[in-house]
């Protein structure tokens, strides 16, 4: 069999080049940490690998194939997540900014929202709507790489004061309108989750389940997401007993349990049915609601799990 020679970056025995014969002389164990997530490898080096004798190597040969296969489907995946961005560049906009928030469903705390501007072509592995992240250490992760990338990002906040005064869904409207005014940067265009903001200069567009569909408003959802979540573990600090950095104050059974028990907190959201039943507080009336149908009632945020 004739074996060709590749320059394959220090993993021969001289330093610089590397043999196909050098490679399946190494260990199965060796050879993966070397060979998986590698773009190129040396001409023949699978098939050669399909040939080995040991059942190690051959597994190998499957995992670098179904790794190759996984980073295509991602490809294709990000491709897809840019088209309403695309569609946008074509145009000649250049510079497309995402608006998201997080913190609707919550008893208690601020709900926050994230702006985010990302260069043309910005491919981020793993960027989604935040909701289908499934750790709050890959969301971090997501999130740093967001911020690094970025022409610009910002956040901006709601306070619970405001939520009660205003109702959750205007406040999650100040909250955006309070992101995108934090950016360095100017857009010129707005991409916003399901709504639009209100006096906002720019040229914008609402788009459903804008986190599933569009890269830039699922960067501005992690930013959201990681930033209320910050929030959250530092009230916890503030106002022990509730749990705030496990739940990040959505209703769970546990936050339920404590609420009833220490009553409520100077965070807890006073227009909210929950709260108000712990301080015997008589529920407010519908009408103190109105568009709430786009976001979700607060009088029935007990049926809402962790997320927005």
């Amino acid at each position: 069999m004739c074996f060709c020679v590749a320059d394959f970056g220090g993993l021969g025995q001289t330093g610089a080049m590397a043999s196909i014969r050098e490679l399946l002389e190494k260990p199965v164990g060796e050879l993966e940490i070397l060979l998986l997530g590698r773009r190129n490898l040396p001409a023949g080096l699978l098939e050669a690998l399909e040939n080995d004798s040991r059942r190690g190597a051959r597994a190998l040969v499957r995992k670098i194939r179904n790794a190759r296969l996984a980073n295509r489907r991602e490809s294709r995946r990000l491709q897809r997540l840019e088209r309403f961005e695309e569609d946008l560049w074509a145009q000649g906009v250049a510079l497309v900014a995402g608006v998201d928030e997080a913190g609707v469903s919550p008893l208690a705390g601020p709900v926050v929202a994230g702006a985010v501007i990302l260069p043309r072509k910005c491919k981020i592995r793993g960027l989604d709507d935040s909701k289908k992240i499934p750790t709050e250490a890959r969301r971090e992760d997501l999130a740093s790489e967001i911020k690094r990338r970025a022409v610009c990002w910002a956040s901006g906040r709601a306070e619970v004061e405001e939520i009660d005064s205003l109702n959750i869904y205007h406040a999650a409207l100040l909250a955006m309108r309070r992101a995108l005014e934090g950016l360095s940067v100017a857009p010129d265009f707005v991409l916003v989750d399901a709504r639009r903001i209100p006096y906002c200069p720019y040229p914008q567009r609402g788009i459903i389940h804008g986190d599933a569909l569009s890269s830039s408003i699922a960067a501005a959802s992690i930013i959201a997401k990681t930033t209320r979540d910050a929030c959250m573990h530092g009230l916890d600090k503030l106002y022990p007993g509730y749990g705030f950095a496990d739940h990040k104050g959505y209703p769970t059974a546990g936050h339920r349990k404590m609420l009833k028990e220490l009553g409520a907190s100077p965070v807890h959201r006073r227009s909210y049915a929950l709260v108000r039943q712990a301080l015997g507080l008589d529920p407010l009336q519908g009408e103190l609601f109105e568009s709430i149908a786009e976001v979700g009632q607060p009088g029935r945020e007990e049926e809402a799990a962790p997320g927005r």
